[in-house]
């Protein structure tokens, strides 16, 4: 029997797609049951009202630039929604005579305009950065204000925004807020299309998993490394002193880790499954420094492609080996079977590879098809 369509997206896998007694049950959590899933690096936050939870995000706000200094510059990364903090915010700067000179202001996402191939312009009314600007930055006293080239919003290009991110500022925290689809940024759930019409993708089973590249019809693949997940933890994380790491060790542990079927996720979920452990995933990300940028916060554990982590870059984390705990995996360079390429594609490949011949290389991506030497 087809799953339910949504009330809210139509289109979508969300939440309100999922069976009549498990959104019931989850209803039926009271706030006593909710204050229970508080455990280390997780806590559960009530407030009386809404005004108190907005003056609560504001002032994190505040905290987090009020620890920037010239030598260690630092911001917060806040998406639009709610946005009543923001005006909060530019009060309390204000009327506190705050400088905040020194900090820096991520903005978490921004919508993409399909016509133009670009993030929409600041005169569109959805637009993030408008809101930012219009609800909190534009009313800030200059003098107390940080410089325009310390506000970093995506843009289509996201080249800049990442070399912010990657420029030695720290991010104090990171802000989160739901969607009406239990979405978090623009990481929205799966699309009812094609075959996934009336039943949403299993993971192992969705064809655009990086995984599953070496079987992707019409594809060859050249194996390219090995790799294997590993464990992020802050510098002084009871963890450090297990002397022999378990899977069962981390179950304590709230988990932050790739979100299904990236990045190797499906070995991390195999590992506990066949352990018959069931480990507290607390939050999912697809980028390996918003991981990293959880764990840094004390949010959680972090599980994470062991290539992804730099000693010199993340200050303040350890990385232990978990190459025991998970099963590895192989990064793959793929072609398009049958097409021709120029030698230096060729050539690249057994760089890469250097145990391939360029014969092999070139019989195995053109198939059955003649091995003409168009070189250029």
């Amino acid at each position: 029997m087809p799953r339910k369509i949504s009330h809210i997206a139509p289109e979508w896998w969300d939440y309100t797609t999922l069976e009549d007694d498990l959104i019931n049950d989850a209803a039926r959590l009271t706030e006593r049951d909710l204050r229970q899933l508080s455990r280390p690096g997780f806590k559960v936050v009530m407030f009386d009202t809404l005004e108190d939870f907005y003056l609560a995000e504001a002032l994190e706000y505040i905290h987090a630039w009020k620890q920037a200094t010239p030598d260690n510059p630092a911001g917060i990364c806040g998406p639009v929604g709610p946005t009543e903090q923001l005006p909060l915010v530019a009060r309390l700067i204000n009327d506190l005579g705050i400088s905040i000179k020194d900090g820096h202001f991520w903005g978490m996402d921004e919508w993409y305009d399909e016509n133009t191939k670009k993030e929409v312009t600041m005169e569109h009314p959805l637009s993030f950065e408008r809101a930012d600007r219009a609800l909190c930055f534009d009313r800030m006293q200059k003098k107390l204000c940080m410089p325009d080239s310390q506000l970093h919003f995506p843009k289509a290009d996201t080249a800049e925004y990442i070399k912010s991110w990657q420029s030695g500022v720290r991010c104090v925290l990171m802000q989160g807020g739901q969607g009406d689809i239990k979405h978090w940024a623009f990481n929205d759930p799966p699309k009812r299309t094609g075959k996934w019409k009336n039943e949403p993708p299993p993971p192992a089973d969705d064809p655009s998993m990086p995984e599953q590249l070496d079987k992707s019809e019409g594809v060859v693949a050249f194996p390219y490394y090995r790799w294997h997940h590993n464990i992020v933890v802050p510098e002084q994380h009871p963890l450090t002193a297990e002397r022999e790491l378990t899977l069962a060790a981390l179950a304590h542990w709230p988990i932050v880790t790739y979100q299904a079927g990236l990045t190797g996720r499906v070995r991390v979920d195999e590992a506990f499954a066949e352990a018959g452990i069931h480990p507290q995933i607390l939050l999912t990300a697809q980028d390996s420094d918003v991981i990293k940028t959880y764990v840094e916060l004390e949010m959680g554990v972090g599980i994470l492609a062991d290539m992804a982590f730099d000693p010199q870059r993340d200050k303040g984390l350890v990385q232990l080996d978990g190459s025991r705990l998970f099963a590895p995996h192989t990064a793959w360079i793929g072609l398009k079977q049958g097409q021709f390429q120029h030698n230096f594609a060729w050539q690249f490949i057994q760089l890469c590879n250097p145990e391939l011949a360029l014969a092999e290389i070139q019989a195995r991506a053109m198939s059955n098809e003649p091995l003409l030497d168009y070189q250029i």
